[in-house]
């Protein structure tokens, strides 16, 4: 994901929400960037809700801010977290407990 995409998510969400621009900044990128740091270095297998789920945990904790906060950001910009999550599965099926030759419709192990 480019700085330019992630500066989309991070004006969505900003014009989504009531929050100022330096704090969804801090959680999409503290999420986004787990996100993929996660799917790039384990070798376990996630299934989307389940990373997702960490995704969220670690950015509470990360950034300190509260839960519900943290979740309505991450909700406004859940268009590109999945769709970071299923560029890591086409380029890493394998961190995500998928075999190579699953199709797009077939859900994670």
């Amino acid at each position: 994901m480019t700085e330019q995409e992630i500066n989309r998510v991070i004006q969505y969400v900003t014009a989504s929400t009531s929050y100022g621009r330096e704090l969804v900044a801090e959680i999409v990128h503290t999420g986004l960037g787990e996100l993929v740091t996660l799917a790039t270095q384990s070798s376990r297998h996630f299934d989307r809700d389940t990373l997702l789920e960490y995704v969220s945990q670690w950015t509470i904790r990360r950034t300190g801010q509260p839960e519900p906060l943290v979740r309505e950001v991450l909700g406004c910009a859940g268009r590109w977290l999945d769709d970071l999550y299923e560029e890591v599965a086409q380029r890493r099926p394998e961190s995500l407990g998928l075999s190579t030759n699953d199709d797009e419709d077939s859900a994670p192990v």
